[in-house]
């Protein structure tokens, strides 16, 4: 194959050929052909005039054929990224068919001189300016402001450092202080008084639940209002923090454990203490000193507990009248009418706590009369034909119509007498206590012919249907143990204070005439 068939061929790389790519940015291979032992170098053809005209003036370079290149070579070679014009090939003869090898550029050849090889030279551009490589900015030589990342980062972290250092000091403060008032720490002993008053305790459903956890029902409590209860104690110095008593107590259904009533508490109780001293029955709770006389009846004495503050009288009235009380002399008091326990509030002193329940203080007057009831008094009960509510009923009689201890049995054989006789007993404290009235001190014709009553015992023969009043053990024992006597009339004298007894009506007339009753 000749050289020209060699140059023009297409598909197939010379013998001999090095292919050198210079840096990927120059876009155009390098091609350094070596030439076959014996053969003479291959030359490219010289350029046209109009090519030569278009070509910048190159620099020689030398360009050994083996061997490394020179390393000043690589250094010019164009950075990556950029992309020189490509240098126009020079033009082909008539007739002849030039064409690189396929991905490669050819570049022309200077002719041989004087029969001399020429030497491989490298093409540069000249241009007036030397310009500046494409990623190289224009330098600005403006001072270079100092980078503030470190520093930003720097007070950013001592920032957020002394941020977590200050939170924790404040939630450990507030965590001391919230313990310290939960567990009455570091506070100085005080003693008060603090009452607990009914009106802030109501009624309240709650579920009723078996073993299993299953609900059976509801039942009715009284529940505290514990903002209240919280803002109290914070008034006697008992607690720092009304919301925090308030959380602890939600947590530990304080509301259902609190009693009315006045408690003696100390500063130094921490919140669980408190919950346990302000119940009833505890050793904290005050209890209030009442005397009651013999003869008052369940409104004179309901009444004076409401102004003790033991508890109000409408509770009173309302657990006389549904409370079961189990006691062999309330037999046959059906519940439902609460002066079914007329008569068996058994008069004395008593110590109450304030604002206890209801039903405990009625149970207080029950549980004494109990305890004054003897053996012998149901074995004389039984003796006299008589039940003991009878016999309680004659004893508030006599209550209310003796002047003295002295007097009293002999009332009682009159009351005895004249039932026995079939005679009205014709008393007028059974009227007064009909009427409800205690204004009322002196009766007249026409009020007692006005009262329509069961009690009026003027109207009615017979016993009254219960007791007038809460008769005393004198009573008591004077009704089981009447006087032997035939007297079936009976007057107060006003001069002594105390009465005369009569067997007939006129001699109990012509008395009544001599005295001034007003």
């Amino acid at each position: 194959m000749s050289d020209e068939e060699k140059r023009t061929s297409p598909q197939e790389e010379p013998t001999g050929v090095i292919r050198w790519e210079g840096p990927k940015s120059r876009q155009w291979p390098q091609v350094l052909r070596v030439p076959e032992p014996g053969a003479e170098p291959e030359t490219e053809p010289a350029p046209t005039a109009e090519t030569a005209a278009d070509l910048p003036d190159m620099e020689e370079a030398t360009i050994p054929l083996s061997g490394d290149l020179p390393e000043d070579f690589l250094e010019e070679s164009a950075p990556e990224g950029t992309q020189e014009e490509a240098v126009p090939e020079p033009a082909a003869e008539e007739g002849q068919n030039v064409q690189p090898p396929a991905g490669t550029e050819h570049r022309a050849a200077p002719a041989k001189k004087n029969g001399k090889k020429p030497k491989k030279t490298r093409n540069r551009r000249k241009t007036a300016e030397p310009e500046l490589d494409p990623w190289e900015e224009e330098r600005n030589y403006r001072p270079i402001r100092a980078r503030r990342d470190g520093r930003i980062g720097c007070l950013g972290g001592l920032m957020y450092a002394v941020f977590v250092i200050s939170a924790s000091i404040v939630l450990a403060v507030f965590a001391w202080m919230a313990a310290s008032d939960v567990l009455a720490l570091n506070k100085t002993a005080n003693t008060v008084e603090v009452t607990l008053p009914t009106r802030i305790f109501s009624d309240k459903q709650i579920d009723v639940k078996d073993e299993d956890g299953n609900v059976t029902g509801q039942r009715t409590v009284t529940a505290a209002d514990m903002n209240a209860v919280a803002g109290i104690l914070k008034d006697y110095g008992l607690i720092n923090y009304k919301w925090l008593f308030t959380l602890y107590s939600s947590f530990s259904n304080a509301e259902l454990q609190l009693d009315p009533g006045t408690y003696e508490l100390t500063t130094n109780l921490d919140y669980r203490a408190l919950v346990k001293k302000m119940q009833a029955g505890a050793d904290s709770q005050l209890q209030t000193l009442v005397m009651f006389p013999e003869g008052y009846n369940m409104d004179q004495t309901f009444a004076r507990l409401e102004e003790f503050g033991v508890c109000s009288a409408e509770a009173l009235y309302e657990a006389a009248a549904s409370a079961e009380f189990s006691y062999a002399f309330l037999e046959g008091a059906e519940p439902g009418d609460p002066y079914r326990l007329e008569g068996f509030l058994f008069p004395d002193t008593y110590y109450f706590y304030q604002g206890m329940q209801a039903s405990s203080a009625i149970n207080k007057f029950l549980s004494n009369m109990h305890y004054h009831v003897t053996d012998e008094m149901w074995q004389r009960t039984n003796a006299m034909n008589l039940t003991f509510h009878q016999a309680v009923t004659v004893a508030s009689l006599i209550e209310r119509e003796a002047a003295d201890d002295s007097e009293r049995a002999l009332i009682a054989s009159v009351i005895y007498n004249r039932l026995n006789a079939g005679m009205n007993l014709s008393i007028d404290s059974t009227v007064l206590y009909a009427l409800r009235n205690t204004e009322i001190t002196r009766l007249t014709a026409e009020l007692i012919e006005s009262t329509d009553s069961p009690y009026n015992t003027y109207l009615n023969i017979g016993l009254p249907p219960g007791p007038i009043c809460n008769p005393g053990m004198s009573s008591i024992e004077a009704a089981l143990n009447p006087a032997e006597s035939r007297y079936l009339y009976y007057a107060l004298d006003t001069e002594t204070g105390t009465h005369r007894f009569f067997t007939n009506a006129e001699e109990h007339l012509a008395f009544v005439e001599t005295q001034d009753y007003g």
